[in-house]
């Protein structure tokens, strides 16, 4: 079961470095991300590969891949499709929009209009669009891809709470080493590898994996574990908003995802902070006076984690 899931990440991992250098704890969060039916939010400067990863990720599976520029004027039309009226027929027929892929990339994000935005709600909840009253099922696997900017917030239109929570992880990649960047500019010499990169797993196969996710088995002790961390966050002195159940449930699959993509059919504690950080510092809400001190999320979760009992497994499982 973990096998499968194990050989079919090294695989698509192999393949995306090829274009992407030197993120390969981003790449693995990623695909937790995929496996577990999540969507991601890749948040960092402009021009450090974020659209290329979304690219990358869908060359290497045998998906389908569209891509939404978002600016101001984009309406939740432009994303959903719309019913247009056919003179031949006399009767509406419905087109649908950039939405009904595989995997779709919201770029910049943040610069299209609130309700612009909503669009994408209910597809990323349920993997389906109300439109004009009618409910259209996405095909499967479905995965949103949004990018944005933190650095120019001009002309910008940030996320809500309540739509950062749909989001499963939220990932940075930061610049490349100098290193790095060297053997980016190799890779560059003629073509860019994006053009010949080829797919190494199918559509069915990702399906799969997400089914087999599922089945790895967690510890009460590990679950008890989970649910330490997170009704920390409910209480804590720096935090006006802890995270909720939905986190709850991100946090136990994430872990599920992990271990399979690590070889294991069984959860192991630094499953769990492995993925702490992507899966939840962006659904805790700091007080103003915590921001002022320039605390963060993931400090908070550090410490929380730190005063937090590791739990011992036993050796023998069934």
């Amino acid at each position: 079961m973990s096998q499968l899931v194990h050989e079919s990440s090294k695989k698509i991992i192999a393949n995306i470095e090829k274009v992407i250098v030197g993120k390969r704890k981003q790449l693995i969060l990623s695909l937790v991300s995929w496996f577990s039916g999540g969507h991601l939010l890749l948040e960092d400067v402009p021009g450090v590969a974020k659209t290329m990863l979304a690219r990358a990720m869908a060359a290497s599976v045998g998906c389908t891949f569209k891509r939404v520029q978002c600016t101001p004027d984009l309406l939740p039309s432009d994303i959903t499709g719309a019913s247009i009226f056919n003179q031949q027929k006399c009767e509406f027929e419905f087109r649908p929009g950039p939405l009904f892929t595989n995997i779709l990339l919201a770029d910049e994000i943040n610069r299209t209009t609130p309700r612009a935005q909503s669009a994408l709600l209910e597809a990323m909840a349920e993997a389906c669009a109300t439109i004009d009253g009618v409910t259209h099922h996405l095909p499967k696997p479905f995965l949103v891809i949004a990018t944005q900017n933190p650095i120019d917030h001009e002309g910008t239109f940030p996320l809500p709470e309540a739509q950062l929570d749909r989001f499963f992880m939220k990932l940075s990649l930061g610049y490349p080493s100098l290193d790095e960047e060297l053997k980016l500019l190799q890779l560059l010499e003629r073509e860019h590898p994006i053009q010949s990169l080829g797919s190494v797993v199918s559509a069915e196969e990702i399906m799969q994996v997400q089914s087999l996710v599922k089945q790895v088995y967690v510890d009460p002790k590990v679950r008890q574990y989970m649910l330490q961390i997170i009704h920390e966050t409910r209480s804590h002195s720096d935090l006006a908003l802890g995270a909720g159940p939905r986190a709850t449930i991100a946090v136990f699959r994430a872990s599920q995802a992990m271990a399979a993509i690590r070889g294991r059919s069984f959860v192991q504690p630094d499953d769990v902070k492995k993925i702490l950080t992507p899966v939840m510092a962006h659904r805790l809400i700091l007080r103003p006076e915590s921001r002022l001190r320039r605390m963060t999320g993931e400090q908070i979760l550090d410490s929380i984690v730190a005063e937090i009992a590791v739990p011992t497994l036993e050796e023998n499982r069934t």
